[in-house]
């Protein structure tokens, strides 16, 4: 065990969730990114990928089915452009 009883990650077992991990929603952690994603709502057939496949969690299905990000937590990692299969996300550079 480490320090304080504490587990290593080694010695977690599989599927166990740990108590108080943070406050993650506090942190608004998109001042990071240096690019964006945005969709032509055109080309999106609202598969969900970009949901599914968002590291951050922070795409989310809106009241008409599109999934935009929060770009107040989006990272800019660019995931959700890459496995969006129309091809219907774009990573532009943040401010433009």
């Amino acid at each position: 065990m480490a320090r304080n009883d504490t587990p290593r990650w080694q010695e977690l077992t599989i599927g166990v969730t740990i108590e108080d991990a943070g406050d993650a929603v506090e942190y608004e952690t998109g001042d990071w990114k240096s690019r964006r994603p945005v969709t032509e709502q055109e080309k999106c057939n609202k598969c969900g990928l970009c949901f599914i496949y968002c590291p951050e969690g922070c795409i989310q299905p809106d009241t008409e089915g599109y999934f935009p990000a929060n770009l107040r937590y989006c990272k800019g990692c660019g995931v959700c452009a890459a496995e969006c299969p129309r091809k219907a996300i774009t990573m532009i550079v943040e401010g433009e």
